[in-house]
């Protein structure tokens, strides 16, 4: 085994099974055991652990991890003192950040935050919300829940501080948002002294890189095809592009070779418009990674 080793810290619960995929896509093939919080990485240079994502900014702010993967909403609650390197916009569902909400059951009288002077509130995110309580100029009681937060009102609680996607999960429960708390994103985070250490530092822009060229190809094709000289602006025209379509020349001068990248939706209206407008030999491709 190298010596030389990097910490990763990878979330588990609701982003595992996305932040798995997502490393597959980059190229890192990770396998999880059913009984392991050690996941097996096909790169012996990093060394995987799987932790909540609540706790991964205290892991790896105290350098027990070199770096690692979570909310943005942990980071804040935590009060970490890590090094973000980089926002990653993904989560179990979508690929939109996540909201921490006030939310009330739909007859209660709290229609804004003020209104919350001397309520009960329940949350995960307890020093979070008692912040923004104090940013509006709000005392409350804030409780921390084990989770089922969306259960306790009105009997255990006057209100709730829960994270959503789509409010689907509030709605059900007879909720409705008063106010929105924070938006969270994953990020990935490093120990202060593992950042200043170069390898450290370069392994970590490495994963980056490739996760980061992972999710730029989502949604993603790249269309190629031959055109006559005669018919190649018309093509063009047609092509939108990440920069700008690639034109080669083929062995017959009077053809050329045009390569694109194209969002998957647009392929279905595009083709038959290339179709008409003198494109042949159209292939439609996969993309694993766009590097900027």
């Amino acid at each position: 085994m190298t010596e030389r080793i990097l910490k990763l810290g990878l979330p588990a619960g609701s982003l595992q099974e996305a932040t798995a995929e997502l490393f597959r896509k980059a190229g890192y093939n990770i396998t999880f055991s059913s009984r392991s919080y050690y996941p097996s990485i096909d790169d012996p240079e990093i060394q995987c652990t799987l932790l909540r994502a609540q706790e991964m900014a205290r892991y790896v702010q105290d350098g027990v991890l070199d770096c690692g993967l979570t909310g943005y909403d942990w980071i804040v609650e935590q009060d970490a003192k890590v090094v973000e390197l980089a926002e990653l916009v993904y989560s179990k569902i979508s690929r939109r950040p996540v909201r921490w909400v006030l939310a009330v059951p739909n007859d209660s009288p709290i229609q804004s935050v003020k209104d919350l002077q001397g309520k009960r509130i329940a949350t995960e995110v307890v020093n979070l919300t008692r912040r923004w309580l104090a940013q509006h100029g709000v005392e409350a009681i804030v409780e921390f829940s084990w989770g089922a937060t969306e259960v306790k009102p009105p009997r255990l609680a006057d209100a709730i501080v829960e994270v959503t996607e789509t409010g689907s999960s509030l709605r059900a429960n007879n909720l409705r948002i008063v106010a929105e708390v924070l938006q969270s994103t994953t990020r990935f985070i490093a120990n202060p002294e593992a950042a200043r250490d170069p390898w450290k530092r370069r392994k970590m822009e490495d994963i980056l890189l490739m996760l980061k060229g992972a999710m730029q190809a989502e949604g993603k094709v790249g269309l190629m095809l031959n055109v006559h000289k005669n018919h190649l602006q018309a093509v063009l025209a047609l092509l939108p592009a990440l920069q700008k379509p690639t034109v080669s020349s083929l062995s017959d001068p009077d053809w050329y070779a045009v390569n694109t990248i194209i969002d998957e939706s647009l392929v279905r209206t595009l083709v038959p418009k290339l179709k008409e407008a003198g494109g042949c030999g159209i292939v439609e491709y996969p993309l694993n990674k766009i590097i900027p």
